[in-house]
């Protein structure tokens, strides 16, 4: 009975509480767990640096494309699958749901065994593609092959952590998040320091946190979800359905794989101007990062009430929850950005005392302030997007945001230097941001007519 009733008050929040209450409920655990995440992706860094070898850390540091492309793998099922499960739930269909989230599940553990397996076979020339050489090779391969063979973990927790908030259990999934970075620093102390197991240690690690979140989240699923309660007895989908899942999914796929060019990218062209350039970059890029992970949770924790008020029609809730976010997410990204530019100097002071770093990066905090303002938005209208299952919009976000600052900051950085590579992610993002707001236009038209292709159709 106890677990009706938790089941019951989450889709409670998606249907008929006010929609500010059901905006706190969902995004507020979500802001507070991808927050705490950053603390995960620092954990490794911070015991492999109390050993004092520089080539283990540049290890660690040069494997990073690889839990990208395991997330972003894990993203494409756990995003488009729980995208079309809270459709589903806004229009009575709890069956196929369990379909949908089975599918999701047994085709990350496939994807996981055959992406491990490729990455065995062909490691050593992918460890040279990362950069690796000399004694950095081996810690990095050792690194690299702990975390491909324990791959399916990650694609398993990212994947599932959507699924459980497709039906509004924000707080389990904060849970979830919780138990891996719990799981990750007890491990890490012991593994890296304790047996000196250095980086295979940290890759281990790793792999065992993600398998304790993922086997929270499949109890929470399996036992005490009322939706999606024996979703493991399901692993077959219709090719129809399959491509519902993948037109959401495949641009989170899409928008990830370009995000490690666009690193590298930036990466490379401000080493050509000094250590201080790099150093400023990697400063603005940590201080915005909180009004972008504030937003970011937002957006991310509110797809399923717009997901399942789209399905089920009520387009008034659909368009009184896109203002209440988008004030919140205005409210958030613009009072952060102008209080840390009226404040820039003591701010930079924080991080650094090097004359050189303050003065560029003065003008790249800037310019990073400007981008996170634009990308909080620009996440918004792509989590509508994607909740309302149109497909042509998602991709079209996700190509602007993940594809177009290749050009930008190729054509900037040739013409204008310095100077182009420091405003050509805010430039990428303003275009994204205006592509949004001109798209947004004709699906609020269509939205007050109920004439969008996904809600003419009942059955999704």
């Amino acid at each position: 009975m106890e677990e009706v009733t938790m089941n019951e008050s989450n889709i409670y929040y998606l249907s008929e509480s006010p929609v500010r209450k059901a905006i706190a409920h969902l995004s507020i655990p979500m802001m507070v767990g991808i927050s705490t995440t950053t603390i995960y992706n620092l954990i490794n860094a911070y015991f492999i640096g109390l050993i004092h070898d520089t080539n283990m850390m540049s290890a660690i540091t040069l494997a990073m494309p690889i839990t990208i492309l395991l997330m972003a793998v894990g993203n494409m099922l756990g995003v488009g699958g729980g995208s079309y499960i809270t459709r589903l739930l806004g229009n009575g269909d709890t069956q196929k749901g369990k379909k949908v989230a089975g599918y999701a599940f047994y085709s990350s553990i496939l994807l996981g065994v055959i992406i491990g397996i490729v990455a065995v076979i062909f490691m050593d020339p992918f460890i040279h593609l990362l950069g690796a050489g000399g004694q950095t090779f081996l810690y990095t391969k050792q690194y690299s092959l702990i975390l491909f063979v324990g791959g399916a973990s990650f694609i398993l927790n990212f994947a599932l952590e959507q699924l459980v908030r497709s039906e509004g259990a924000s707080k389990e999934s904060m849970y979830g998040m919780f138990v891996s970075v719990a799981v990750s620093i007890l491990l890490d102390a012991l593994l890296i320091l304790v047996f000196n197991l250095h980086v295979i240690g940290a890759g281990l690690s790793l792999v065992i946190a993600n398998i304790a979140s993922t086997t929270y989240y499949v109890w929470f699923l399996e036992t005490k979800s009322e939706t999606l309660k024996g979703f493991l007895k399901n692993m077959k989908l219709s090719i129809k359905d399959q491509l519902e899942v993948y037109k959401i999914g495949i641009s989170e796929l899409f928008k990830s794989a370009f995000m490690i060019v666009t690193t590298l990218l930036l990466n490379n062209f401000s080493a050509e101007y000094g250590d201080n350039v790099v150093a400023s970059f990697g400063i603005a890029v940590r201080i915005t990062q909180l009004p972008e992970f504030l937003t970011m949770g937002l957006f991310l924790g509110v797809i399923p009430l717009f997901a399942y008020s789209f399905s089920a029609h009520n387009t008034k809730r659909v368009k009184e929850a896109l203002k209440e976010v988008s004030l919140w997410i205005g409210g958030i990204s613009i009072l952060f950005a102008l209080i840390v530019y009226w404040l820039r100097v003591p701010v930079l002071g924080l991080f650094t005392s090097d004359p050189r770093v303050i003065q560029v990066g003065l003008t790249i905090l800037g310019a990073q302030l400007v981008s996170s303002i634009f990308n909080g938005f620009s996440g918004l209208f792509t989590g509508i997007f994607q909740a309302s299952g149109l497909g042509a919009q998602t991709g079209v976000m996700s190509t602007i945001q993940g594809t177009f600052f290749i050009p930008i900051v190729l054509v900037l950085h040739h013409f204008y230097g310095l100077d182009g590579l420091i405003w050509s992610m805010t430039i990428t993002e303003g275009i994204a941001f205006v592509a949004g707001v001109l798209m947004m236009i004709p699906y609020l038209n269509k939205l007050n007519k109920d004439d969008l292709p996904a809600m003419q159709n009942s059955s999704i």
